[in-house]
């Protein structure tokens, strides 16, 4: 199978064009031709994982968030993103990320069956297709009424956590929500104007926090690796079906940080 066959599989579950303007999507290195016996997934092209990439002896690192971001005018490996793609070169390893593209195909529908939302619609419209809405995120109802305390314990469940970061008064009782994994402060307008009671992202900061909850809608930040680590598994499984003959391998459930 070559990487081209294997683009077209990715695209089958998130075509680049329903990716934002400003990011960067797709192959970001090597060769479309370039025959592919084994794929190592990550959400982040890390060190480690570019380390894990090449002692797995794979072809093609896919990841979630892409390791050439913004314009770069030069590769050296005394920079740590130059020193990645190198090495990725060096070893022949292609890299190709699917990043917001997924959010809206995939990331978004699936966060939100793992909640288990009911009625679920598009929480941020960036995309019509045969006139259906798409975008990130989703709001729905919750399975049944529930206090802010009890969903933030089963958020923390639902996506393996050992920790999450709450706003609002623990006892208010929550029906609906909105979900949208990875940085989610953008979306809090966007949670009030669907009237959820409380928005389950990550990266919401101290004023944020406080003032959504003034306005009367809780947050739990699980944190933008804890709700966008479920890419990993998910993309594993998908490839597996469809990708006979290659050998895929996925990094374990690894935070990037710790908490003392």
């Amino acid at each position: 199978m070559h990487i081209k066959e294997v683009i077209g599989i990715l695209e089958e579950q998130s075509p680049v064009s329903y990716a934002l303007e400003w990011d960067n999507v797709g192959l970001l290195a090597g060769d479309s031709e370039k025959e592919i016996n084994r794929i190592y997934i990550a959400l982040d092209a890390t060190d480690e994982a570019v380390d894990a990439a090449i002692a797995a002896q794979a072809d093609l690192l896919l990841t979630h968030h892409p390791l050439i971001f913004k314009g770069m005018k030069k590769i050296v490996s005394d920079h740590f993103i130059g020193r990645r793609l190198m090495k990725l070169i060096a070893n022949d390893v292609a890299y190709y990320a699917m990043h917001t593209n997924f959010d809206v195909k995939g990331m978004a529908d699936l966060s939100s069956a793992i909640l288990g939302l009911e009625d679920a619609k598009v929480l941020d419209v960036t995309a019509m297709e045969d006139g259906k809405k798409e975008g990130i995120g989703r709001v729905g109802m919750l399975m049944k009424p529930m206090s802010l305390e009890y969903c933030a314990e089963f958020v923390k469940a639902a996506f393996s956590l050992n920790e999450v970061k709450v706003f609002g008064n623990r006892k208010q009782l929550l029906k609906k929500a909105a979900v949208s994994p990875g940085s989610g402060k953008s979306e809090i307008e966007n949670a009030i104007s669907h009237k959820a009671d409380v928005l389950i992202t990550g990266d919401i900061d101290h004023h944020d926090g406080i003032d959504a909850a003034a306005r009367g809608l809780c947050i739990i930040d699980a944190g933008h690796y804890g709700l966008e680590h479920i890419f990993v598994r998910y993309m594993e499984e998908y490839l597996k079906k469809r990708c006979a003959g290659v050998t895929i391998t996925a990094e374990r459930i690894t935070f990037p940080y710790f908490i003392i």
